[in-house]
């Protein structure tokens, strides 16, 4: 099987071709990704979705993340691009229902496999109004391990350190026959995908705005 590939481009956005996913990460070059929170309103209360890695993830495995979120292949626009909430979820959505949180340049660094990468993402960050119920998701088996909730006030107080934890159910794919079965969880901010805790401040604070 081929391997994937992405557009390359400079600081300035500038499109300078196609590269491998390897050529990418080992030389650094800026390439675009998609995020996508997903978020639910009950009363007076806003919730908001979050995935479990699995741990078969070559980066950050075991570790929480966006609801979902994934790299744009060569040629695919954002909008092309939402095929990652059914690809890891099951949720079906069209490009026009998403709400634009905004654009975020990260790079991060590190080792897979015995080799150095160095990860330059530019995302753009969307947030999706959804109200299927969690036991109604079909996770993708080779990305998601589980699908959380949690009460968006207890998470935003967790990331700014004004608490220690969250409490959060969801459900998470079983050992025995990969359904998804209902699960609790009690998650702290250093058990996310690590990013600078103003990225989970701001995106998160701007799901208060979502109807």
């Amino acid at each position: 099987m081929a391997e994937e590939r992405f557009d390359i481009y400079d600081e300035q956005l500038r499109h300078m071709g196609t590269a491998t996913r390897t050529e990418t990460h080992a030389r650094g070059h800026w390439h675009r990704t998609f995020h996508c929170w997903l978020t639910r309103r009950e009363g007076n209360r806003r919730f908001v979705r979050f995935q479990l890695r699995q741990a078969g993830k070559d980066t950050n495995p075991g570790c929480y993340d966006i609801t979902a979120a994934g790299h744009l292949a060569a040629g695919e626009t954002m909008r092309e691009a939402i095929r990652e909430l059914e690809e890891e979820l099951g949720v079906s959505a069209e490009f026009e229902q998403l709400i634009p949180l905004g654009q975020i340049r990260e790079e991060a660094g590190g080792e897979v496999n015995g080799a150095l990468f160095i990860d330059r993402e530019i995302s753009d960050v969307f947030a999706l109004v959804c109200e299927t119920p969690l036991t109604e998701l079909r996770l993708q088996p080779e990305e998601v391990a589980g699908v959380y909730e949690a009460d968006l006030d207890e998470l935003i107080a967790m990331f700014e350190g004004s608490l220690t934890e969250a409490a959060a159910i969801g459900v998470e794919l079983s050992d025995a026959d990969g359904r998804p079965v209902p699960a609790q969880r009690v998650v702290k901010a250093g058990q996310f995908v690590p990013r600078d805790p103003s990225y989970y401040v701001s995106v998160l604070r701007k799901l208060y705005g979502c109807t």
